[in-house]
């Protein structure tokens, strides 16, 4: 069984996506970038925010990336479990308040 649950040669298609899109390909890439600079927030928070939203968007690839960002930045085990459980209560949130919006919706 993979350690991954993706399958990293698939990125080698990003190639073929800059040639397709090349604008907006660059484009996504210097926003990406942001993650892996320091600003008014450290590299390491900005990692540990990418993993929280990763989490939330289930990218595999970005987790992986991500930790291993947080990691380099000098993140500990800790901070990236409760960065994922973090956005863990977000999300559960998120949907406890989608379901008051249903409930409103159904009351109409």
């Amino acid at each position: 069984m993979s350690e991954h649950y993706h399958d990293a040669a698939d990125l080698k298609l990003l190639k073929e996506m800059r040639k397709l899109a090349p604008a907006d390909y660059d484009a996504w890439l210097g926003l990406n970038s942001i993650v892996a600079r320091d600003g008014a927030i450290p590299k390491k928070y900005r990692e540990l925010i990418a993993i929280a939203v990763a989490c939330t968007t289930q990218c595999p690839y970005c987790i992986e990336a991500h930790a291993k960002g947080a990691k380099a930045a000098g993140a500990s085990r800790e901070e990236i479990v409760e960065a994922s459980l973090v956005a863990a209560a977000l999300r559960a949130g998120g949907a406890a308040t989608h379901g008051a919006l249903a409930l409103k919706f159904f009351d109409q």
